[in-house]
């Protein structure tokens, strides 16, 4: 068992287990990874090969250790002898989640686990990923929701403890010295992308059936009639990536597939619009970055958006292509609107909790686990 050490630092050693890992988590990893060094917490990041190389989790003071996302017992056990002498385990991801516990079994070592999004599955897999949920949520110490609706069902499958996580993303470095530079870059960018004189809207994430892309086609038939049609682009790979491709050649739609995208940032700031067609993040990376980067976002009202966004988005029902074509008609054609969502933005994300607060959240947790309770 650790106890502190001296000047307020911590001799915890904790290992974080992340799978594939989606933006939100990979960056909420690398965020929680630097909070905890800084405070002496000796952190081990048991993920794949490349998502160190792309979030950097050794950059930060953390150790890596590769441990593929698969569940075989080779992966298995190389997580088990990463998490040998670990103090507390902390696995992000239902599927890291999982990994983690039979990584664990027979082991006292205290596991949190943090539910960042709904994992989506149809027939015989969804029923397999409720088991999945059931069982993890039963064995772990403490479950972390990233929204009220996570830490429902995460009470409601079996968790002794379910909590309702502060998550950070982190902010956007400001340069106020090159905002010049900024302003040329979204004009290249624009103009690389062919959205010179007509406006950039933009979407974000991987092409699966529950992200909403096709409900997003299926808006994007009527802004071809506008006297300006806009241009959509959309940053991600996937499994739909032919089905899309195939009907926006068919029906001629103002839309461009990008495929995966490491100017994802870049191409947000020079965006009129950001849209958030379906599901799929309960804390949405997308959104978060939107309000950050001052762009009017278009949401389909689903899983946390309302609590993420409050009013700072236009929302619209999920699943309702029309209402979600005439909400970016109707942005287009009121500048007036579009600067009261940016103003809004800007209050919603000083209420978000910053990543320090996050940390701190995230010690007391494992302080609760790890530290000797007092004889009464």
């Amino acid at each position: 068992m650790s106890s502190p050490s001296p000047r307020g630092q911590s001799s915890l050693r904790t290992v974080q287990v992340l799978g594939g890992g989606n933006a939100g988590s990979s960056a909420h990893v690398r965020s929680l990874a630097a909070g905890l060094v800084a405070r002496g917490v000796r952190v081990t990041v048991c993920a794949p090969v490349e998502a160190d190389h792309a979030y950097g989790f050794t950059g930060v003071g953390a150790e890596h250790v590769h441990v593929p996302r698969s569940s075989d017992p080779g992966s298995v056990a190389a997580l088990r002898a990463a998490c040998t002498g670990a103090d507390l385990v902390h696995a992000h991801g239902l599927h890291a989640s999982f990994r983690a516990v039979l990584a664990l079994s027979g082991r006292a070592t205290p596991l949190v686990v943090t539910w960042h999004n709904r994992a989506h599955a149809e027939g015989a897999r969804a029923h397999l990923l409720r088991l999945l949920e059931r069982r993890v949520a039963r064995t772990a110490a403490v479950v972390l929701g990233t929204t009220s609706d996570l830490v429902d069902r995460a009470r409601r499958t079996g968790a002794r403890d379910a909590r309702l996580a502060a998550v950070a993303l982190p902010g956007p470095r400001r340069d106020e010295g090159r905002e010049e530079d900024a302003e040329l870059s979204a004009s290249k960018l624009r103009a690389e992308l062919g959205a010179v004189g007509r406006p950039l809207l933009m979407a974000v994430g991987s092409l699966d059936r529950h992200r909403g892309h096709g409900l997003l086609l299926d808006a994007a038939r009527a802004w071809r009639r506008l006297d300006c049609a806009p241009l959509v682009v959309i940053a991600g790979e996937g499994p739909q990536w032919a089905e899309l491709q195939g009907r926006i050649e068919d029906e001629r739609l103002p839309v461009r597939l990008l495929g995966r995208r490491d100017d994802a940032s870049e191409l947000l700031a020079a965006a009129d619009l950001a849209l958030l067609p379906g599901g799929g993040e309960s804390r949405s990376v997308l959104a978060q970055e939107a309000l950050h980067a001052r762009v009017p976002l278009v949401a389909a009202l689903t899983g946390g958006v309302r609590e993420l966004v409050g009013d700072a988005a236009e929302l619209v029902p999920a699943g309702d292509a029309d209402a979600f074509s005439a909400a970016v008609v109707r942005l287009l054609d009121d500048p007036g609107r579009c600067e009261r969502l940016r103003d809004l933005g800007t209050r919603q994300t000083a209420t978000w909790p910053t990543e320090d607060e996050t940390v701190a959240q995230v010690l007391s947790v494992y302080d609760e686990l790890t530290q000797p309770r007092p004889m009464i």
